[in-house]
């Protein structure tokens, strides 16, 4: 794993221990005599958000007690996305964690006075395991890349399968996501998801058009699909935001900062890109040896979800409409020269 810290900002972590020490004693019940050690930002991952690691140990009903801890701070600044969905990020994750659809860390509490620590903040348990990281690249260095052909198909099957189970989610347990903030009340579906890149386009540099984001959304627009099935979007749907254990299998799945109600199709096309960019076959280099194709990864994620992948292509194009008004985001905020509008337009096939 890099060695790299990417994290959006960092702080004085002594200080901060500090801060969370009264307010972690009173998430767990008899705890006293709370301490925090090993207080520090992960490696290679956690640009969006700041995420500090930590160890905690304390006593309670006269036994001593340890357990690894994360923090998630809500971004005060550099946002990436136009929606503040912080504290729906949490109630996510309670509900997939309860209802045991998909493993995700075990949540803690939720904070919502900035006081403390000077913005919003949750707590959830640290689990064990491995991350495949984008910097640098998972394909070229590190586990991923040392591992075995049959390891490496553990992972992607792995990751498939926990990908489709997301659809297993009950939709009645998370209509807290209908009508997100910024969007009218009860908003649900395709339209939802459209509307959150729809006024992306314009969030993302009122200053200045970018024509080609323009035509872009325009083509979609006049292509609408017809194929619609309803489910939930956890967003950030890639490999690199799972977690695995020693032997290949997942132990988490990670980073709902972007999870809606737009429907079943949004995550499986956006997982495709970002395979396509992260291991998949280029003009220089080959398929990484062991991971499925893009034809085994949507035959895999039918099989389990039984959703027809109709009008599939429409949603690929609409995932490269997606990163293509993050990459503007994102060049604003780390301060990166700007997406070339060239290489936008042959990206969104205009």
């Amino acid at each position: 794993m890099s060695d790299q810290i990417v994290a959006p900002r960092t702080r004085d972590l002594p200080e901060m221990a500090e801060q969370v020490i009264p307010w972690l004693e009173s998430k767990l019940p008899g705890a006293t005599n709370l301490k925090i050690a090993n207080m520090d930002y992960p490696r290679g991952a956690g640009r969006s958000h700041e995420t500090i690691l930590f160890d905690a140990s304390w006593s309670a009903g006269g036994k001593d007690h340890s357990e690894g801890y994360v923090i998630r701070v809500k971004p005060d600044a550099n946002q990436v996305y136009p929606d503040d969905l912080f504290e729906e990020q949490y109630r996510v994750m309670r509900v997939l964690h309860e209802e045991r659809i998909v493993p995700v860390a075990e949540t803690i509490g939720f904070e919502e006075d900035p006081a403390l620590v000077g913005a919003p903040f949750f707590v959830m348990k640290k689990l064990t395991g491995r991350v495949a990281v984008t910097f640098p690249p998972y394909r070229e260095t590190g586990w991923v890349a040392e591992a075995t052909p049959a390891q490496r198909r553990r992972f992607w099957e792995g990751g498939v399968r926990n990908l489709a189970l997301t659809q297993k989610t009950p939709l009645d347990k998370v209509q807290f996501l209908a009508g997100l903030p910024g969007q009218e009340s009860g908003l649900t579906g395709l339209d939802q998801e459209w509307d959150k890149y729809d006024r992306f386009v314009e969030w993302i540099s009122p200053e200045k058009r970018w024509p080609v984001l323009d035509a872009a959304r325009e083509a979609l627009k006049a292509r609408w699909p017809k194929n619609q099935p309803e489910g939930l979007v956890w967003g950030d749907a890639r490999i690199g935001n799972m977690m695995f254990d020693d032997n290949f299998d997942v132990v988490a799945v990670m980073d709902w900062e972007q999870a809606s109600l737009g429907g079943a199709l949004h995550d499986l096309a956006w997982w495709l890109q970002m395979s396509a960019f992260a291991h998949e076959a280029t003009a220089d280099k080959p398929l990484l040896d062991g991971m499925g194709t893009r034809e085994e990864t949507i035959a895999l994620w039918q099989e389990i979800t039984g959703i027809s992948v109709d009008d599939l292509d429409w949603y690929l194009d609409f995932t490269l409409f997606k990163t293509s008004c993050l990459s503007v985001s994102t060049s604003k905020i780390w301060g990166w020269p700007e997406p070339d509008h060239a290489a936008l337009k042959d990206r969104l096939g205009l």
